[in-house]
């Protein structure tokens, strides 16, 4: 059995740049939510019969509590916000299981689903269709998962909003974290650090400098395994679309999107 947990934030924001825009009989725009539709029911064809998808139901969150310049909703179009509510409303009709975050973030969700566990959980990238487990993180990173948090907290994170360590760029922060794979694992003393490290004074100084900085932007980067998604792998299960999806379509002036839900479910 295959289970796809998808993050509808991403889904929506990328087919909202790749698409032309698009309104339906309300002049409502939903170019961005028939392309989320149009993806997610390539999957189901193609057999994904357990699917969930999370989706940032307004983009701040608890984060934005601990962290002044954690990411918000300034600065994204209005035309992409608005389809936020529709893509929820059109998946839940199309017979998806929607997880809409408020205090938390669709990451949060997805993660506790599950992160990335060897080879059993990974991440399947769809637009480069690379499948990515533990080994292509450390591939990609340098680093294992259980090191990403503490590698974003001092590389940083320009999506997010947090800056990261002066000083500290990505190959630093893949060499000292395949060596030490938690930021209280670093040595104090630059002089005891691996040898395979360049730089460790000018690293380590700045490290220490920004010590309560570097464990906020962590906690920032961490992503939470408490929320409440699923019970059960079965309450996941694509059972076909709700009689409402229909209009639905109608109303997105896409009735191929429910003959192609309803074969499916067939």
């Amino acid at each position: 059995m295959d289970v796809y947990l998808i993050d509808g934030t991403y889904e929506l924001f990328r087919h909202f740049y790749a698409l032309p825009a698009a309104v339906d009989v309300n002049g409502r725009q939903i170019g961005a939510v028939r392309g989320v539709l149009n993806s997610v029911l390539s999957m189901i064809e193609r057999g994904a019969n357990h699917i969930g998808v999370a989706t940032d139901h307004v983009v701040e969150s608890f984060r934005n509590d601990l962290y002044p310049g954690y990411k918000t909703s300034e600065g994204v179009p209005q035309e992409l916000l608005s389809q936020f509510p529709v893509i929820e409303e059109s998946l839940e009709a199309m017979g998806v299981v929607v997880w809409p975050m408020v205090y938390y973030e669709a990451d949060d969700a997805l993660a506790s689903g599950q992160c990335v566990v060897g080879t059993r959980v990974v991440q399947l990238d769809r637009m480069r269709n690379i499948v990515r487990d533990e080994a292509g993180v450390v591939a990609k990173f340098g680093v294992p998962p259980r090191s990403i948090p503490d590698y974003l907290a001092v590389v940083g994170d320009s999506a997010d909003g947090f800056p990261g360590v002066s000083g500290w760029g990505t190959k630093a922060a893949a060499l000292a974290l395949s060596q030490y794979p938690h930021l209280e694992d670093i040595p104090k003393d630059w002089r005891e650090w691996h040898p395979s490290i360049r730089n460790a004074r000018s690293l380590s100084t700045s490290l220490l400098n920004a010590w309560n900085d570097a464990l906020l932007f962590r906690t920032l980067a961490t992503l939470r395994l408490d929320v409440p998604v699923f019970d059960t792998v079965e309450n996941l299960r694509w059972k076909g679309p709700r009689p409402d999806f229909e209009k639905h379509c109608h109303r997105m002036k896409s009735p191929d999107l429910f003959a192609r839900a309803t074969s499916a479910s067939a």
